[in-house]
């Protein structure tokens, strides 16, 4: 994975606007929270091969330099913040994360427009 360039994270939003997509969409803090810290509180969401067409897709830079996108769809939103690198791969899904300081996963939203199967 690379950092994010809003640019062409855009352009590859745009590509899958209006299209049935597979969505994948996950944070976590995971045992990472509790293996350090007994009083901290886990959360995480997982969703996979969520299918949808949306309408919209925007990413934004927030000032801490991680950056939010979102996909609107008919009857809402889909979002993740927190994101800081990206691939684009040769199945042609945008894969995209945010990681600790430590490099471990806190969110991931992925798009493709065939399920995943890993």
């Amino acid at each position: 994975m690379e950092a994010i360039n809003r640019e062409r994270i855009q352009h590859y939003i745009d590509q899958f606007t209006n299209k049935p997509v597979y969505v994948h969409l996950e944070t976590t803090n995971g045992a990472y929270a509790s293996h350090f810290n007994t009083n901290a509180y886990n959360v995480g969401a997982y969703i996979r091969n969520a299918q949808l067409t949306y309408k919209q897709g925007k990413i934004v830079q927030h000032d801490d330099g991680s950056y939010r996108v979102g996909l609107k769809h008919d009857i809402g939103w889909i979002y993740a913040e927190g994101l800081s690198d990206y691939e684009f791969n040769e199945h042609g899904q945008l894969l995209m994360a945010g990681h600790d300081d430590r490099g471990r996963l806190m969110v991931a939203l992925e798009i493709s427009e065939e399920p995943f199967s890993y």
